[in-house]
């Protein structure tokens, strides 16, 4: 009964698969969705009967519609037998006597008849197993990442140890179709029976790719920052997709050997966020008061305070208070400026004694003129106001 049976099915299933089929994407294959199998249009609009073909069988002169971007791998009994990376149309032709068929030629005898008997022999299923499935060319987006607590590096413009809490996303490109199906693919993938999503939660090879990158961020970091060509900043990464997506990736490369052992690789980088520790938001506040300082910004700041605080000990001090600040700027125009000497009080009456050696006499009062010409240099420079201006100048002519 089982022999009439495989007889049954073995002829049954050989005229099915003598019609032509059309393959092409199946219908509603999302953007993340790296490799999924090519699926027989038996039928259009209602019309066509080619939907009982055996699984597993390509009839030859069958046609495959490769899109753009998108590349076709064609497998046979578990090899490759073909991969295609152009646009187009291509056409199946195998010396497999399960693929041939009298309308492509195959002639009655290799078509029906030796078929028929190869099918008997394997229990009316096909002798062959092939497959065509589509391997997706273009970027493969929203892979995230993200660390629940802090990564450290060493960062050589801070000259420290960075700490931080970082979440993004990237996105992925096969560079390797072969290499990338034959190490980390799925077998039940590769032989059509369903796709391959990286963002699947409920698939463990993008998980553990997720878990792959989240280990290759402390060294990612510590690469960018440490290159001379980024700058060495550490506030350029959120600007940078490109860049850091680099470092990334060669960090990948090196723990886990991403493009030489899969075929895989990181192309962009969108960092969502970077929530430093408190140390490291400490050392970045000093270093933005830093660049706040320096170069032809810092001399203006430091004018600027010198004349704030000339403004204030006039105010608070009068001529006096802008004698000291003078002194405290190493002469910068009110250095001169000094207080005229009072007169020595005269000495009480004493017995007469032998004449001594004249004191020396007190020094000389600064000229009037010499000092009314420095503040006004400094009134002109915006150094001080113009009350402490007239207060020099009546101190100067003893008003």
């Amino acid at each position: 009964m089982g022999l009439i049976q495989a007889a049954v099915g073995a002829i049954g299933g050989t005229l099915a698969d003598q019609w032509v089929d059309f393959y092409g994407v199946p219908d509603g294959v999302g953007s993340t969705v790296a490799v999924f199998p090519a699926v027989a249009k038996g039928q259009n609009a209602g019309r066509g009967s080619n939907t009982q073909g055996s699984e597993g069988v390509i009839t030859n002169g069958s046609k495959i519609i490769v899109p753009e971007g998108y590349g076709l791998v064609l497998m046979e009994d578990g090899a490759f037998t073909g991969f295609a990376a152009e646009p187009g149309a291509y056409i199946w032709n195998s010396d497999d006597p399960a693929s041939q068929s009298i309308f492509t030629g195959g002639g009655l005898v290799d078509s029906l008849i030796k078929q028929s008997w190869e099918r008997f022999k394997f229990g009316g299923r096909p002798s062959a197993q092939q497959s065509a499935i589509f391997v997706t060319l273009k970027e493969l987006p929203n892979n995230k990442f993200g660390t629940q607590s802090e990564i450290y590096w060493d960062d050589a413009f801070l000259n420290t140890q960075v700490g931080a809490i970082t979440r993004g996303t990237y996105t992925l490109k096969i560079t390797d179709p072969l290499t990338f199906i034959r190490n980390f693919v799925p077998a039940e993938v590769i032989t059509g029976r369903r796709t391959f999503d990286f963002t699947d939660m409920d698939n463990p090879a993008g998980e553990q790719l997720f878990n792959e990158v989240v280990g290759s961020l402390a060294p990612a970091f510590s690469m960018y920052t440490n290159d001379p060509a980024k700058g060495n900043r550490i506030s350029r990464l959120q600007q940078d997709s490109i860049g850091f997506a680099q470092s990334l990736s060669a960090a990948v490369e090196q723990n886990y050997q991403w493009r030489t052992d899969r075929g895989l690789e990181i192309v962009k980088t969108a960092i969502i966020s970077i929530e430093y520790d408190a140390n490291t938001r400490e050392l970045l506040k000093n270093v933005q008061r830093a660049d706040a300082l320096s170069g032809s910004r810092g001399n203006s700041n430091l004018q600027a305070s010198v004349a704030a605080g000339i403004e204030a000990a006039g105010e608070n001090a009068g001529p006096g208070g802008l004698i000291g600040m003078g002194m405290a700027t190493g002469g910068m125009g009110l250095g001169g400026l000094q207080q005229p000497v009072a007169p020595a009080a005269p000495a009480p009456a004493a017995p007469a004694a032998p004449a001594a050696p004249a004191a020396p006499a007190a020094p000389a009062a600064e000229d009037p003129m010499a000092v009314l010409k420095r503040a006004k240099e400094m009134l002109d420079a915006g150094l001080i106001t113009q009350a402490d201006y007239d207060a020099a100048k009546a101190k100067a002519l003893g008003l």
